[in-house]
């Protein structure tokens, strides 16, 4: 495994496999701090790509004023020691300054979509996730690119992108890597102290739980399923039984389209999924966590 730091030895090194028939380009874009939800992406990149390129790379146009940049977790040797056990043939670490060595004019910006849920409260961060996802597909090249569904929102914008603008890569979803306990891993969850941690679990036992109320909806066929609205309230009322959340949303919109939908819309209508996301804080923590629905055919997927 190689660990490369400019973009003109990581353009070389593609090249170079490629030319002597590795096959498919797979990347996997993260910030590092890597868990067991990023070594589920590397091991989906090795089953389909010949080389397997991950970046690391804390994009500090993505962050707003006040948000974490600084203090986001870092260990770039534990992030190196993992991505080998993982059979990773090169990890790009580079520097923001040879990233963005001078300030950024051109910026990549997906419309709609990115107004809601997440963006709503960040501003600009999306603009900043699709600039620097775009960099890294002009540099790599990738075949494939991997992404997980925690961030739903995000699949959603660069799929968006890859489509609008017709870039050569396909962009591959993996499902959302859980604790025992439910909760959905993430680099931030480092931050949360042990109570807030504990309490946290309501993020998931709210969408598990509202997901068995649909599926008996479903299971008795009686025609009355319940209806978007009274999901949204579920959600809502189980997270607020936890006296340290403060939720930001609980929404239920079509996918990947992010449609809001209406309350009355009843969760055996239609054959369009629908997301259940959340956006919850727990101190200066900021979770989010989503189940996607497939009303008509009775299944689902976390």
């Amino acid at each position: 495994m190689k660990v490369i730091r400019t973009i003109a030895e990581l353009r070389s090194e593609i090249q170079d496999r490629q030319q002597s028939g590795y096959g498919p380009v797979g990347l996997v874009p993260t910030m590092g701090y890597l868990h067991e939800g990023h070594a589920s992406l590397m091991r989906k990149a090795r089953e389909m790509s010949g080389t397997v390129v991950i970046s690391i790379f804390v994009n500090p146009i993505q962050f707003g004023p006040g948000e974490d940049f600084e203090t986001y977790p870092r260990d770039e040797a534990r992030d190196v020691a993992l991505a080998e056990s993982e059979g990773v043939d090169v990890v790009f670490i580079p520097a923001v300054q040879e990233m963005y060595p001078q300030p950024t004019k051109t910026k990549i910006s997906v419309a709609e979509i990115t107004s809601l849920l997440c963006g709503a409260s960040r501003p600009g961060h999306f603009d900043g996730v699709t600039t620097v996802v775009s960099k890294l597909f002009n540099i790599i090249k990738p075949d494939y690119a991997f992404f997980g569904m925690k961030d739903a929102q995000q699949v959603a914008v660069i799929e968006q992108m890859v489509r609008d603008l017709n870039m050569d890569v396909t962009i591959v979803p993996c499902p959302i890597i859980r604790e025992a306990d439910g909760l959905a891993l993430s680099s931030r969850n480092v931050y949360l102290k042990p109570e807030e941690r504990e309490q946290a679990l309501v993020l998931s036992g709210s969408l598990r739980t509202a997901q068995e109320a649909i599926q008996q909806g479903q299971a008795i066929q009686q025609g009355q399923a319940a209806t978007a609205g009274e999901i949204r309230a579920h959600l809502r009322e189980y997270i607020s039984r936890s006296p340290l959340a403060d939720i930001e949303y609980a929404e239920l919109l079509t996918f990947p389209e992010l449609v809001p939908v209406e309350d009355s819309y009843r969760m055996v209508d239609g054959d369009s999924p629908v997301i259940m996301a959340l956006a919850v804080r727990f101190g200066r923590t900021r979770l989010i966590d989503n189940a996607l629905i497939q009303p008509k055919v009775g299944g689902s997927h976390v």
